[in-house]
């Protein structure tokens, strides 16, 4: 009988410590996963002077944002991976509905002829001057985007925690998914109106040559040499991404429902839930690290300070291809980037 009972008083999942209670399904798959951080002498177990050894000596545990215990964290919307499958596969029906009814009404087709202006939009089929905005505008998204992932990855590995990692690993592949959706319809629209829109060739032109996207080009190449881990998160989540998804998932939303394509107005608000995801989790965790430690509102200022002007920059060059769409946008869009944007920062406790 005092075996039973000595049984029955032993505490479980000690891995967690002494929380007195059964960890969630959460806890149980993403707590503790990371077996190099903070490990002495060198995270890995390999040659102290190995070079993946001193790069995330010198960049993670070299990151001047820290604090005692990373593994606090927790992701607002508390995702697995089995979770963020589910979701996405529910949102993935979604916007495969979505796309086979435009496709299936020819919302990409050539405008018929004898419309009273071409160069608009007739209700459900884009026009001449519109396709063109679009080939500037829509069709090179697939490189800055890219970017976006690619540094989320990065974010992700180097991230001190599991907890960390998977929100940033989730976040890239909203990106990808983003990606994919665009290049889909990027093939559609080449379908109707000739195959240089969907050529390589074309979205680069744009992208390495075209005057309005150079100064955000130059911000996401100095964001990939961003080695610091805490740099990198906050030139990204802080800075570059919340100001480009305001640029492309409500300005270009906008400015594809002023020029009558209902369609990519309905999938900007669909990636704008992807957004709002990033920034919750953004958000919590700049609150936690300064919650422990306060002065780590002024390193992520300090950040914050030399992104900001580059990220609005970047704004600013592609809000002249704004203005060249059949219908503009009444609003100033780099006014409205810079407000939402703002709106963001004051939720992340800096």
């Amino acid at each position: 009988m005092t075996g039973a009972a000595n049984r029955r008083q032993q505490k479980t999942w000690s891995m967690f410590g002494d929380v007195r209670r059964r960890p969630t399904p959460y806890e149980v798959v993403t707590g503790r996963f990371h077996y190099h951080f903070r490990r002495d002498p060198v995270p890995f177990e390999m040659d102290p002077e190995w070079s993946l050894n001193q790069w995330y000596l010198a960049h993670r545990e070299g990151s001047p944002f820290q604090v005692d215990d990373w593994e606090g964290f927790r992701d607002p919307a508390k995702l697995t991976y089995r979770d963020y499958v589910a979701l996405q596969h529910d949102r993935e029906i979604y916007l495969d509905a979505l796309v086979d009814r435009y496709e299936g009404n020819g919302t990409a087709a050539t405008p018929r002829s004898g419309q009273a202006n071409p160069g608009q939009a007739a209700p459900g089929r884009p026009g001449p001057g519109w396709v063109d905005t679009l080939r500037t505008l829509f069709v090179p998204l697939r490189f800055p985007l890219h970017v976006l992932q690619m540094v989320g990855l990065y974010v992700g590995q180097m991230a001190p925690s599991s907890y960390i990692t998977n929100c940033a690993h989730f976040q890239a592949a909203d990106e990808m998914r983003r990606i994919q959706r665009i290049a889909y319809w990027t093939r559609v629209l080449a379908d109707a109106h000739g195959d240089d829109l969907a050529r390589t060739a074309t979205a680069r032109r744009a992208w390495e040559d075209g005057p309005a996207w150079q100064p955000l080009r130059q911000t996401l190449e100095h964001l990939l040499i961003a080695y610091d881990w805490g740099e990198a998160f906050t030139g990204l989540n802080l800075v570059v991404k919340p100001a480009v998804d305001t640029l492309v998932n409500e300005m270009f939303g906008q400015l594809a429902e002023a020029n009558g394509d209902r369609f990519l107005a309905e999938l900007c608000t669909e990636f704008a839930r992807d957004a709002r995801r990033s920034q919750d989790w953004t958000q919590a965790l700049t609150g936690y690290a300064i919650e422990r430690r306060p002065e780590l509102a002024g390193v992520l200022d300090d950040w914050v300070t030399t992104w900001r002007p580059r990220a609005d920059e970047g704004v600013e060059g592609l809000a002249e291809l704004f203005t060249t769409a059949p219908r503009p946008l009444a609003a100033d869009v780099t006014a409205r980037v810079r407000e939402v944007h703002d709106e963001f920062l004051v939720g992340t406790s800096i």
